[in-house]
């Protein structure tokens, strides 16, 4: 806004009857001796400044429970110290783990210390006198400017709020050098708890092997987004992928091929345990599967005694299913899944196996529903639930059984038996269907699946005759017949997972996709700084 010097006086009074010419004339005097305009300042600008930390309090990936903002910022500093509290290993380690998350981009190198005087600038885990209401993995996140509380009332809640505390920081944060930056939280109070127990993805290792790097990697990027399951699919008629002591064969030689006649390749039960233990660390537990009687053609293969016939089938690398099964009619088939069991149970401390079951063409259905229930009895025996695609809900199950769905509506006959079913809707979760048709990896056989098709869904009310109280929790698969290297599992899982990762966590009620869209979009320089090479869907403005 500016304003003119007032005009002088004898203007005024100038009336009709003054001639034009001395008007114009006086106007030209008045112009050439008034004072210059005066600029007046501004006005100050009433919008509040938004910091970006405040920013990515919103982005936050799944969306907690409940977010309440306050005033003012949080620094990391070089001196900031992560107290943990109780002292013991398990704590000491998770204050280890986030120092660890921070240390390389800030350049700090933060101390961690057991307990001590609360005080300014610091940065606390701990479990005690946290509400027990928060369950397992729920936390209680408390930024302000003097410092950080993270409050859980067991050690996984505070792992989970971890992933949280990391996500308000910048994506730089997740580089291996030294950044510049001011490392601000947002001041904020958070308290979160997750929507399902089970929260998953699986990856298939049969059709193209991926070695334990890759699957570390794979668990830690499902951890930054609150996941904490890991199926892994062990064999296929493609290949079989874990060490069986009492069965070498299945390794050596099920195990030397896989999709497209490549070298294939196994776990060693030392490096199947390394990878367990290493997800336990991040309290992801490894689910087992070991798919039968179906899809087994690797074994049959690798032991001609597994065949009615006692021949042994050769080595297949093509992707057709449904010609392959175990001899379920004889007495060494269920030895050798006893024995497969009886190893993997003894290696792996979660409490599920998952046996498949799924698309059997050569069995009849009494045939089916026999082994299936065998199979069960049998992992029973060594202390485990037995997981199962969704046919196995045609045979007898047991109440601690649970049923993957995937493609039809026969889980509800698995809750009318009193199991639990993970929710695995090829059309929306299948995370080795393409986007769209110029997608150059992937099958569509389930159909196309979008960013939007993987995140707008609920799995309380897409089947009928299965509800919330039915529902263990939702799980996305990759296979991998066109999947072979890191780069390709990239870009089919991301940014979908992340989707499937809210679903399992995150209130139904405060989920659009008009909202999560926008926060997901967030995430790309995130997942960039992590080395993902994800899709950039059109559907996001990234």
């Amino acid at each position: 806004m500016r304003y003119r010097a007032k005009p002088p006086a004898q203007m005024l009074l100038i009336s009709r009857r003054v001639p034009v010419a001395l008007v114009l004339a006086i106007l030209l005097l008045v112009a050439c001796t008034a004072p210059p305009p005066v600029a007046l300042p501004s006005p100050p600008d009433e919008r509040p400044v938004v910091r970006d930390s405040e920013v990515r309090m919103n982005q936050l990936i799944p969306k907690p429970a409940a977010v309440t903002p306050r005033a003012g910022v949080f620094t990391f500093q070089p001196v900031t110290t992560i107290h943990v509290e109780p002292h013991g290993e398990e704590m000491l380690w998770l204050g280890q783990y986030l120092a660890e998350r921070l240390g390389p981009a800030t350049g700090y190198q933060f101390v961690v210390q057991p307990g001590g005087a609360m005080s300014a600038g610091n940065v606390w885990l701990t479990t005690s006198g946290a509400d027990p209401a928060l369950g397992e993995e729920g936390y209680e996140l408390i930024v302000t400017p003097d410092g950080v509380m993270l409050r859980a009332h067991r050690p996984a809640g505070v792992f989970r709020g971890i992933q949280t505390l990391r996500q308000l920081l910048p994506p730089a944060i997740e580089l291996q050098q030294a950044q510049p930056g001011a490392w601000e939280l947002p001041a904020v109070e958070i308290r979160d708890v997750p929507r399902f127990a089970w929260r998953g993805a699986m990856l298939d290792v049969a059709r193209h092997f991926f070695g334990v790097a890759d699957v570390k990697r794979f668990i830690d990027l499902l951890a930054l987004y609150k996941m904490n399951v890991l199926h892994l699919h062990l064999s296929d008629d493609q290949g079989w992928r874990i060490e069986i002591q009492s069965w070498p064969n299945l390794a050596l030689y099920g195990g030397s091929t896989q999709v497209g006649g490549g070298a294939g390749g196994y776990y060693t039960q030392a490096e199947y345990a390394d990878i367990v233990a290493y997800a336990a660390r991040r309290y992801i537990i490894v689910v087992p599967e070991i798919d039968m009687p179906g899809h087994t053609n690797a074994a049959l293969a690798s032991y001609a005694e597994l065949n009615c016939d006692g021949v042994a089938r050769t080595l297949y690398s093509g992707v057709e299913v449904g010609f392959s099964a175990l001899c379920v009619e004889s007495d060494t088939v269920y030895q050798f899944v006893d024995d497969v069991v009886r190893e993997l149970a003894a290696l792996t401390p979660g409490p599920y196996m998952h046996i498949g079951g799924d698309e059997v063409q050569t069995l009849d259905a009494a045939a089916y529903a026999g082994f299936i229930e065998r199979a069960q009895a049998i992992v029973q025996a060594h202390g485990k639930r037995m997981i199962g695609w969704e046919e196995v809900a045609h045979a007898t199950l047991s109440p601690t059984s649970v049923v993957q769905s995937w493609r039809s509506t026969v889980a509800a006959e698995a809750v009318r038996q009193g199991a639990k079913v993970i929710m695995s809707p090829a059309s929306r979760t299948y995370l080795d269907m393409k986007y769209d048709p110029n997608t150059p990896l992937g099958l569509s056989w389930a159909g196309l699946v979008e960013v939007q098709d993987a995140y707008a869904w609920d799995p309380a009310t897409l089947l009928e005759g299965v509800g919330e109280q039915d529902i263990l929790g939702v799980e996305a698969p990759l296979w991998t017949e066109t999947i072979a290297t890191r780069e390709q599992m990239d870009s089919m899982v991301f940014p979908r997972l992340l989707g499937i990762a809210e679903i399992g966590w995150s209130p139904a009620h405060g989920r659009s996709w008009e909202e999560y869209r926008l926060r997901l979009a967030a995430h790309g320089p995130r997942l960039a700084a992590l080395g993902v090479a994800f899709y950039r869907s059109p559907q996001v403005p990234w």
